[in-house]
């Protein structure tokens, strides 16, 4: 007889505890009600993905088990319905209490039985190791009599206990994760997931969640492999929704039938994580709306973009101010790009405060010529002004460095890298004009077709803090400087490779010099949103403090 999984492919908040169950809980009712059988929730959705430290605290893992309990509870009025949560469960190993990060098989009023994830990625954002203790056993249940395999996340990278569920008598696996997002990474789930069905000969649910957490953001796009390989679900990205699959069993031969969305493109799924990433971080703090320095350039113009399409233009201000060596058109292009998107748009003029700021200086600097301590001056007084008014009215102030800044330093401490969340810290520079143009050209949140005047995508930038300044004074093209931080610092290759690909050494050996001494710099930035294999946050530990030279 055929039978129907439910995918609650939602938006868990990490340490809502009661919020998730209760959200758990309708999921379970709203599948019941379309005739599932099965419900599957991510991983650890019951106390949102990742706690981090709270896993340590006693406190937190006796809410999560009253948590689960609730759910249990409502599942005896679901008759029929088993429901999979991912949740922390601690026990007591050689005679030592131990957290696992489990999954339970809920049904009739019941935990029937609880699986404890084997692999624990310690890794790229990952420290599962210093939280859980990985489980050995398989996990085998059965839902109208056919047996499913239950993994968890990392258990279904690698091939042992997808076929230690197969040798327990699997005929479907069931995978709950919580994976984050980088671009690029959606068609490497479903490859990787695809090796496990040719290994195994078996179909394969892959349950996801959707959201934004901190840096991380998680696409959802949950889906399902048959036992050939093809894709037989795959759900839409970047948002909630509850997914239904028809599961057919004849002579032992499973197949999955379901509706298939189709995988976006590279620059849609980036857009999409950005808009997500600042929409979350913004909600679930709390915070009123966001605050930005709008100065007429590219970054400052990708940023006020992807908020209005994440919060809408009511939520999002924006701040003018002006420098002595502030350009015309750049007063001109941010007022039209402000009209375009409808935010509130205001003028703050420094030139006052940084005359004040010279001449109380005056004294020390005498007979010294100016040089990059005026042009941070400026920045500092921009980066105090939008602090004050974060602090007055509580909007998060929204930073505007991208990542090729950020590894070389071309960013100023306490300046404009003052705030609270770096929506581009992780977003080279090349391309944040190729994401421009790609905004430009797409409208997927309907808040207006080009919003960014042409004029700030094709001049050249320039952080105007002294007269005719351009980036590329300082820094390498940044076609150069953004393929040498990427085989560098995301992929880390050696020195010597990168120049024996045709790179000048001059160049290479100034770009990996700054990433290095720019370490202090990086540890001070705001938080902000991963997009790539590795970004200048938790995948990146070196210490400030080294003599090391490669």
């Amino acid at each position: 007889m055929p039978f129907v999984i439910s995918i609650a492919q939602f938006n868990f908040v990490v340490g809502d505890l009661q919020g998730n169950a209760q959200k758990i809980i309708q999921a379970a009712r709203d599948a019941h009600a379309a005739g599932a059988r099965l419900l599957l929730t991510p991983e650890l959705a019951l106390c949102g993905y990742a706690a981090e430290d709270l896993y340590l605290r006693p406190a937190f893992l006796s809410a999560c088990d009253a948590a689960l309990a609730e759910v249990v509870q409502a599942s005896q009025s679901l008759p029929g319905l088993a429901i999979v949560v991912g949740h922390p469960q601690r026990s007591v190993v050689a005679g030592l209490e131990r957290c696992h990060n489990a999954a339970s098989v809920v049904r009739h009023g019941r935990i029937e039985q609880t699986y404890a994830k084997q692999e624990l990625p310690n890794y790229q954002v990952f420290d599962e190791r210093r939280y859980f203790t990985p489980g050995h056993a398989p996990c085998v249940f059965e839902v109208d009599g056919v047996r499913l395999g239950l993994l968890i996340c990392e258990d279904a990278w690698f091939p042992a206990a997808a076929q230690q569920a197969k040798d327990a008598g699997a005929q479907l696996l069931v995978s709950i994760n919580a994976s984050p997002f980088h671009v690029g990474k959606s068609s490497e789930r479903e490859q990787i997931m695809r090796e496990r069905v040719t290994e195994t000969g078996l179909p394969l649910v892959y349950a996801h969640l959707v959201g934004g957490q901190d840096e991380v953001v998680f696409e959802g796009r949950s889906f399902a492999l048959n036992a050939d390989g093809f894709v037989a679900l795959r759900g839409p990205g970047f948002e909630e929704k509850l997914l239904f699959a028809q599961v057919e069993s004849a002579q032992d031969a499973i197949e999955i039938k379901a509706e298939v969305a189709p995988i976006a493109s590279l620059d849609a799924d980036l857009w999409s994580a950005l808009v997500l990433g600042v929409r979350d971080y913004v909600g679930k703090n709390g915070f009123p709306g966001v605050l930005l320095g709008l100065s007429g350039g590219i970054d400052s113009a990708l940023v006020l973009a992807i908020a209005v399409d994440a919060l809408g233009a009511d939520k999002v201000r924006t701040v003018m101010m002006p420098s002595p060596y502030t350009a015309d058109i750049s007063w001109i292009d941010a007022r039209d790009m402000a009209e375009r998107l409808k935010v509130r748009y205001d003028e703050i003029a420094i030139a006052p405060q940084f005359e004040a700021f010279k001449a109380a200086l005056a004294t020390e600097f005498a007979g010294l010529p100016e040089d990059t301590t005026e042009e941070n001056l400026q920045a500092r007084i921009r980066g105090t002004l939008l602090m004050a008014l974060s602090n007055k009215f509580g909007s998060v102030v929204l930073t505007t460095g991208n990542k090729s800044e950020m590894a070389t330093g071309y960013c100023t401490l306490y300046g404009d890298m003052a705030g609270g969340f770096a929506v581009i810290k992780d977003v080279a520079k090349t391309q944040v004009f190729a994401l421009a143009r790609w905004r430009n050209a797409n409208d997927p949140f309907g808040t207006g077709a080009s919003p960014i005047p042409e004029r700030i995508i094709t001049r050249p930038p320039s952080a105007e803090l002294r007269p005719d300044q351009k980036d590329q004074d300082s820094l390498p093209p940044y076609e150069v400087l953004d393929a040498i931080v990427a085989r560098y610092m995301e992929n880390d290759e050696p020195i010597e490779a990168i120049i024996e690909d045709g790179y000048d050494r001059a160049d290479v050996e100034r770009v990996t010099r700054l990433i290095k001494l720019n370490e202090y710099k990086r540890r001070q930035a705001p938080v902000g949103i991963r997009v790539t294999r590795r970004s200048f946050g938790k995948d990146w530990r070196y210490p400030i403090t080294s003599k090391f030279r490669a």
